[in-house]
Order: structure tokens, then C-alpha cells, then sequence
């Protein structure tokens, strides 16, 4: 298409150097790269090759899911399974909502060490 590929990538890679005190920006930039990876992908393999690829990253995401769940108290390993199996639950238990991220973890564990009350 006579378009020059490094000319992107370089305007690209400035996003960190320009955002990188913007959480947000920064956030929204990398979900926004993961998914234009998984489009290539999807674009340059196989059906039956994206199936794999995809389930082994789920496979991994559930992996270090798991991992950083033992860091925390049983308690709160408990609450992170409960909320894990009611995603499932209204999700019909699609297994794409068998992971929770990172964030979510944080927010659950955050929610119990200082719930809110209700002031009346």
C-alpha cells in the first residue's frame, strides 16, 4: 500500500515516553496493542493454529491467576473464588470469564479490608 511500517511503529513507541506518568493512557494503550497482536495473529494463522494459540494463553492467564492468589490470607483466597464463580455463574459459565486479572483481584481484596458503610 506503499505505507512505511516504521514510521507507525516509531510514532507508537513515543506513546510510552510521552504517557508513561498517565496510568490510564498507559492502560488503555496496551489493551489496546494486546488486541491489535491477537487481530494479526487471527489474520496470519490458521483457524485451527488461533484456537491453540488462544487456549494456551488462557491456560496461562489462569496460571499466574493462581499464583497470585496464594499471596493472600485463605480469606481472602475464598472471597476471590466466590466472586470467580458468581462471574462464571452470570456468564452462563462461558470460559472466557474463568480468570479474573490482576486488577480485579486487588479490587476484591481492597472492597474486604475496607468495606463501605452505609452511613445513614
Amino acid at each position: 500500500m506503499g505505507i512505511d511500517p516504521r514510521s507507525g511503529l516509531s510514532c507508537l513507541g513515543k506513546v510510552n515516553v510521552e504517557y508513561e506518568n498517565d496510568q490510564d493512557v498507559m492502560i488503555q494503550f496496551y489493551k489496546f496493542i494486546a488486541r491489535e497482536e491477537m487481530s494479526c495473529d487471527e489474520a496470519e494463522l490458521g483457524a485451527e493454529e488461533f484456537a491453540e494459540k488462544m487456549h494456551s494463553k488462557n491456560q496461562l492467564q489462569e496460571l499466574e491467576m493462581l499464583k497470585h492468589m496464594r499471596k493472600f490470607p485463605k480469606d481472602d483466597q475464598s472471597a476471590i473464588l466466590e466472586k470467580l464463580h458468581q462471574q462464571m455463574e452470570n456468564a452462563n459459565f462461558d470460559g472466557a470469564t474463568s480468570v479474573l486479572s490482576l486488577e480485579q483481584i486487588q479490587e476484591i481484596i481492597r472492597r474486604r479490608v475496607s468495606p463501605l458503610f452505609d452511613l445513614r
